[in-house]
């Protein structure tokens, strides 16, 4: 529900940065200062929408646990210092520890939000570059390499994506996705309800998940696949696919490499094999493959579920070839590459490299400038020349969002130094020795390109800071540059500094040939269009052509057993564990939001009736859930929308226990998830933590 706007000093508009939905919201401000907030009805691409998190706002910027000015470690407790201290003192620290270790002794670890706001995202490159450290860590790699690595691999670069044309697209498959509670994902569409039951009025929407989400309920149709059995269903989808016709490659002009030889690849899947993995009937294979066969414009389309899982590459690279085979891809109606007005594919930008240098400990690869954050806690922990002696934490919070956050948190706390730079102290920067507090993203201008570039049509916006920062606040841009600086400085290395963001964004904008004026005033934002088919003619491979059957994918393949994937391990009654999202929580971060954690509780394990009796446990009970990692207390809740065999837990809870010191944040029940998940665990092709589909057990009592 929207706030009650009332009256008000002044309207103003602006897009909301928290989640990849980018909604247009209406400011009503007082004093300066926004008093109301609903979403903006004139916004040609969210038309009026808002969810709870957009209303949210005002709790952040009311928050009294929000930080304002540095904090700095003083024994057991944290002190108020300026900002010239923070800064000179974090320069030299980081210098101190890079002359006496080398230049990988300092990590880097990049959350979630740096994507959503300009200030960071254009900043981070010339601190990065400067610190030339090869321990860069970020959230992508709990998150959408797989996505990243296989458009890398077939079309040549890793933001050439394939997005959905959910408005005109007449057969949705959709796997590992709840774009009803995420609001949508390398899929940017706000008001995401409307948008699919306008797609179920006219074809149909298909959504494979173990549990009938939010999304799934909206659904023609719901089908309960086995945690981590994406890929089987995928190549008995291409089977069948092969069965009902020639692939229909016309509009590829002969520009494609390898086809053959991937379709090829799976003939030696059969398919009693492959339902008896994914938890599927041949019918159903069957009867969803005839469906996108027969769509007038069809699409597939695998997020979180599929990506988060041991097979996610695989995952991604089958979705394409499905997309492919049926002439979908770059096609109207199918899946279509956003050709946004300010670039991030083409010249001047990072194409993604894959295996330039390895870790330390495990020698697993680098990609596109990070290494895998499964990684991180081995490498603090391992001594020896080239260890991680000290962690820039920038708007993350690592403990709670990567693979056996425990483990992570003990490693944090034998380091030389730690520094962070977030709004609030949660469970990571509670541990830091500086804490540098960016202002409200409200006072900064942003422009939005990289989401415009995942949007379902063309759109464009300049956000203009919604009233001034305070003489004592600093911009993201203003910290990251600052302390860039100051490295610089002390180790005694030129560094130029980038322009201010109302600099950048005018310069990225002219150069688009969209007229910056024109932009300037739309304060709603420009609709600039349906997306087109643009793919051939943007293609980096070397070959100029769609590499189908990439040497890494094929030989991953090979090594792939239907039999061997779900193997127990010796103990009796387990079950596979999944995630899921709620459209009150924004990974592990908004928990300290009033509006957003009011009503029922929703961190419960959702388990089957059936799994509940056969353990001979209640509804409502709590219990002892364990993995080969860790153990954690859950509340049970029975749930018919679980499929037997599977349980479902949300991510981004355990916020108790003196983890987290923020008042409301630390009273919300629940435990973390990644205290279960294991680092050893990922998918082979790039390094993208498998959080999905990992083998629990499930116990009367406590943890």
């Amino acid at each position: 529900m929207a706030e009650d706007i009332g009256n008000a000093d002044q309207v103003r508009f602006r897009a909301c940065d928290l989640c990849e939905a980018i909604c247009g919201l209406e400011f009503r401000m007082r004093d300066g200062r926004p008093q109301a907030i609903r979403g903006d009805v004139l916004d040609p691409f969210s038309r009026g929408f808002i969810c709870p998190k957009g209303n949210a706002i005002l709790d952040l910027e009311a928050d009294p646990d929000r930080l304002r000015r540095p904090l700095r470690r003083r024994g057991g407790h944290f002190e108020e210092i300026g900002w010239d201290e923070a800064i000179a003192w974090a320069g030299e620290r980081i210098a101190e520890i890079q002359s006496a270790h080398g230049d990988d002794a300092v990590a880097v670890y990049l959350g979630n939000p740096n994507v959503h706001h300009f200030g960071s995202f254009a900043y981070l490159p010339p601190l990065l570059k400067l610190l030339r450290s090869r321990n860069t860590y970020s959230a992508s790699s709990v998150d959408q390499w797989p996505h990243q690595m296989v458009n890398r691999l077939m079309f040549g670069h890793q933001f050439l994506l394939p997005i959905p044309d959910l408005d005109r697209t007449r057969f949705l498959l959709m796997l590992g996705a709840n774009p009803v509670a995420s609001n949508g994902s390398l899929m940017t569409a706000p008001g995401m309800p409307k948008r699919l039951k306008a797609l179920t009025e006219r074809g149909t929407l298909v959504v494979v998940d173990p549990r009938r989400t939010e999304t799934a309920a909206l659904a023609s149709r719901h089908l309960p696949i086995r945690p981590g059995g994406d890929v089987f269903f995928l190549i008995g989808l291409l089977r069948r696919l092969t069965a009902l016709g020639p692939p229909r490659l016309d509009r590829y002009q002969g520009r494609l490499v390898g086809f053959e030889q991937a379709i090829d690849a799976l003939a030696r899947f059969a398919i009693a094999d492959l339902t008896a993995a994914c938890g599927l009937s041949e019918a159903d294979i069957t009867s969803v493959a005839e469906g996108l066969w027969q769509a007038d414009g069809g699409v597939v389309y695998g997020r979180m579920g599929v990506s988060t899982q041991a097979h996610g590459s695989l995952c991604q690279w089958l979705i394409q070839l499905a997309n492919l085979y049926t002439g979908n891809l770059d096609r109207e109606g199918g899946a279509l590459v956003n050709q946004p007005i300010v670039p991030i594919t083409g010249p001047g930008t990072s194409a993604g490299g894959i295996g330039r240098w390895h870790s330390r400990v495990r020698g697993l690869p680098e990609f596109a400038g990070e290494l895998p954050v499964a990684a991180l806690a081995e490498e603090m922990l391992t001594p020896g020349p080239g260890q991680v002696r000290a962690l820039i934490s920038i708007a993350g919070n690592p403990v709670l969002s990567t693979p056996d956050g425990s483990r992570l948190e003990q490693a944090l706390t034998g380091l030389d130094l730690r520094i962070a730079i977030d709004i609030y102290l949660n469970e990571t920067s509670r541990h830091a020795d500086l804490v540098l507090p960016p202002a409200s993203s409200l006072s900064q201008s942003h422009y939005d390109s990289i989401f415009n570039a995942f949007a379902v049509r063309r759109i464009a916006r300049i956000n203009r800071p919604l009233y001034p920062r305070g003489a004592d606040e600093r911009g993201d841009w203003e910290i990251l540059t600052a302390l860039a600086s100051a490295i610089a400085r002390h180790k005694g290395v030129p560094f130029n500094p980038l322009p201010e963001p109302d600099r950048l964004i005018a310069h990225a904008i002219a150069r688009s040939g969209l007229d910056p004026s024109e932009l300037a005033a739309a304060e709603h934002g420009l609709d600039l269009g349906p997306l087109r088919p643009s793919l051939l003619d943007r293609l980096e491979t070397p070959s100029a052509a769609i590499e189908c059957a990439p040497a890494i994918l094929l030989a991953e393949l090979a090594r792939l057993s239907p039999e061997q994937t779900y193997t127990e391990t010796g103990q009796p009654g387990s079950l596979r564990l999944f995630g899921r999202r709620d459209i009150r929580s924004n990974n592990s971060w908004m928990h300290n939001a009033p509006r957003l954690i009011k009503g029922r509780s929703r961190h419960q394990l959702l388990v089957h009736p059936n799994d509940l009796a056969a353990r001979g446990l209640a509804d409502g009970a709590s219990a002892r859930l364990r993995s080969r990692r860790g153990a954690i207390p859950v509340d049970l809740s029975a749930s018919t929308d679980v499929r037997p065999g599977a349980v479902c837990l949300p991510h981004g809870f355990g916020h108790g226990h003196g983890r987290n010191p923020q008042r409301l944040a630390s009273g919300v029940v629940g435990a973390s998830y990644n205290d279960l998940t294991d680092p050893e665990q990922i998918d082979p092709v790039s390094g993208n933590a498998a959080l999905n589909g990992i083998e629990v057990w499930l116990d009367a009592g406590a943890a």
